[in-house]
Parts: C-alpha cells; sequence; structure tokens
C-alpha cells in the first residue's frame, strides 16, 4: 500500500508532467492560430532582440493559464484551508496577475513607459499591503520602499534579459528550481508555493520547446512581466526571510541568497544601466548592449550564450542550497567569501563584456574600411 505522502509525491510529478504537456499545447494552437498575434516589428523592437522580431510573443499565456491552473488543482491534491487562502497568497496572485496585464497591454498598444512604470509600482504596492515585504529593518518605511525597488527591480531585469531565444525561460526556470529546492531543505514541500512553482516551471518546460534558438515563439512582454512580478514575490517569501532575530539591524547574509539566486538578470541589468549612463544615453531606452550580445559579439552562438549564462546561474544556486541546508554553521567568514564570488563573477563577465565589444568595433571599422575602399 502506498502512504499519503508517496501519493502526493506522485501526484506532484503527474502535475508537472501535465503543465509541461498543457503549456505545449496551448503555445502550439497559439502558435498555429495566431501567427501575427503579438507581432511587433518596429525598429526599437528590431534593436532589442538578437533574432528576427516577426513571430508571435504570446508565450505569456501559457504561464500565466497555467499560474492559474495551479491554484485550481492544488484543491484536489493537497487541500488545507489556511494555506490556501492566506494574504499573502492572494497577494501574489493578484500582483502577478497585474503584471500579466500591464505586459498584455504593452504587446497590444506598447503602452507609454511610466504608465508601464505605475503598473510595475501597483504591484509591488499589492504584495506589501499583502505581507509579502522584505524586512531588512526595523523601520516599515524602509522596508516598504527596498521592497518597490526589489518589485520594479527584477521585473525589469527580466524583461530586459528577453533578448536572445531561450535565456529568460531557462534563467526563470533555473531561478525556480532553486526556491523549489530550498522549500524542500526547508521541509516545506507539500504547499501551495511549492505547488504553483511546480506549475510555472512546466510551463516554462513547455514553453522552451517552441522558444529555443531559432525560437518560433516569444514570450512577450505578457510573458516577461508576469514571470518579473512572480519571481520577485517569490523571491521574497523563499530568499529574503533568512534574518537571524536577534541579530544586527544590517545583515549581510540576508542579502546573498537572493544576489547569488538572481545573479544573471542583476548583473545584466546593472551592467546596461550604468554603461547606458557612462554613454549618456537613457538607461529605460532598449539595444542590443546587453551581456548576451557581447558574449554573441565575442564568437559565441546563441546556444552556446544560453549554455554559458545557465551555467552561471545553476552553479550559483547551488551554492545558495548548500549554504541553506548548513545553514546553522554560515559564519560571517563564509558570507563573504561568497560575496567575493560574486563580486568576482561581476568583473569577469564586465571583462568578456569588454572583449565582445571591442570585437565588434573591430568588425564595424572593417566593414566600414571595405565600404569605402
Amino acid at each position: 500500500m502506498l502512504t499519503n505522502e508517496t501519493k502526493i509525491y506522485f501526484a506532484y510529478f503527474i502535475f508537472f508532467i501535465l503543465a509541461i504537456i498543457f503549456s505545449i499545447l496551448i503555445n502550439g494552437l497559439f502558435l498555429r492560430f495566431s501567427k501575427t498575434m503579438g507581432v511587433r516589428q518596429n525598429e526599437q523592437q528590431n534593436l532589442i532582440r538578437w533574432a528576427s522580431t516577426t513571430k508571435p510573443s504570446v508565450g505569456g499565456f501559457s504561464f500565466y493559464i497555467v499560474f492559474l491552473f495551479s491554484f485550481t488543482a492544488y484543491t484536489f491534491i493537497l487541500f488545507d484551508k489556511g494555506d490556501f487562502f492566506n494574504k499573502q497568497l492572494i497577494g501574489l496572485m493578484l500582483s502577478s496577475t497585474t503584471g500579466f496585464l500591464i505586459g498584455l497591454a504593452d504587446d497590444a498598444y506598447n503602452t507609454n513607459p511610466i504608465l508601464k512604470f505605475l503598473g510595475q509600482l501597483m504591484c509591488a504596492v499589492i504584495l506589501i499591503v499583502s505581507g509579502v515585504l522584505i524586512n531588512i529593518s526595523d523601520y516599515f518605511a524602509f522596508n516598504a520602499l527596498f521592497t518597490i525597488f526589489w518589485v520594479i527591480g527584477i521585473m525589469n531585469s527580466i524583461n530586459m534579459l528577453d533578448n536572445m531565444d531561450g535565456v529568460t525561460a531557462i534563467i526563470s526556470g533555473l531561478i525556480l528550481t532553486a526556491c523549489l529546492s530550498i522549500l524542500i531543505i526547508q521541509g516545506k514541500f507539500f504547499s501551495i508555493h511549492s505547488f504553483i512553482i511546480i506549475g510555472v516551471i512546466g510551463a516554462l518546460g513547455g514553453f522552451m520547446v517552441f522558444n529555443f534558438h531559432p525560437a518560433k515563439l516569444y514570450m512577450g512582454d505578457t510573458g516577461s512581466q508576469f514571470l518579473g512580478v512572480f519571481l520577485s514575490g517569490i523571491g521574497i517569501l523563499v530568499l529574503w526571510n533568512f534574518r537571524d532575530v536577534p541579530g544586527p539591524v544590517f545583515q549581510f547574509k540576508q542579502f546573498l541568497f537572493p544576489l547569488l539566486v538572481f545573479c544573471i538578470p542583476i548583473i545584466d541589468t546593472t551592467t546596461v544601466f550604468y554603461r547606458r549612463i557612462i554613454r549618456k544615453q537613457s538607461p529605460f531606452v532598449g539595444g542590443r548592449d546587453h551581456t548576451t550580445h557581447h558574449l554573441a559579439y565575442l564568437g559565441l552562438s546563441d546556444s552556446q550564450v544560453l549554455l554559458v549564462l545557465s551555467l552561471i546561474a545553476l552553479i550559483s544556486s547551488t551554492f545558495v542550497c548548500g549554504l541553506i541546508y548548513w545553514y546553522e554553521f554560515l559564519e560571517s567568514e563564509i558570507t563573504l567569501l561568497f560575496f567575493f564570488y560574486f563580486i568576482v563573477l561581476f568583473f569577469v563577465i564586465q571583462v568578456l563584456y569588454e572583449l565582445g565589444n571591442k570585437k565588434k568595433n573591430r568588425l564595424e571599422e572593417n566593414q566600414k574600411n571595405i565600404k569605402i575602399a
């Protein structure tokens, strides 16, 4: 006879497989019947994406549909009324829905950046009101401002990272896998948060069937905005709560886990922002100046760029899982060592970025000389 726990494990596995299949079917249907839906062919979009943008950007629909399906399916597997109707969960659902609608509006109407920012701010406020808050001090106002910075920052980071086939989906999947692994380490696998994470990972897996290079389908802002707010919310619930009480007001250890798990989007966005500011360009106007682009300028293929970034994300997330597993033995020296790892990783990527940039400039100069000749 199977134990109840074994039955639940089996149900989780079946749900994960169903989420992948369901995502494949949804994206396949959109690809078949919506060849022009979500297609954006303006010059700005051509500057942002590495490949052609004349493909449907509707992959995000599958993320949101499977996300909602996860809420419904959970009631049939392990229904705990207290778990299902808690305030934080409702906040996560409402903010993720708002993120989906912001992305949908942007894909359909190319909304004004200010309106988009206000929508992202609304997502952050919904999370804060529902109790999904980063507590890094004893002052609510400071915690709320930092939470807003985190949510809006991650939403834009995920959106900006979506510039090359497969990258955002794989990195998002690895972030969620790290969060799921941490919940398992903490003995919280049988929870609705784990169940929803499994569903979204399955949705990403099904989407990747169509998004590997050369992509047939993009997630669009509909997908990146949904993923941004969902990842930021899950990050707060899973990664930002490692705070020693009693303890000092500012704890470096609390910042370490989110930095490492979200290292790729954080490093990419930071790099792009400060380099655009140095060039006296708006950091909010897209272009082919991301980490992904410069690895490609260096000579890597699209698949190799995806592999390099995925390995970095996987190694960093594995470090975090190990640190949390042996959390009681985590000393300040070890914390500083892994902060140093992040700093080294950041500067290594800057070196690769510069090498790629120099190679691109040489190629452009050679092409210019050929035209003159």
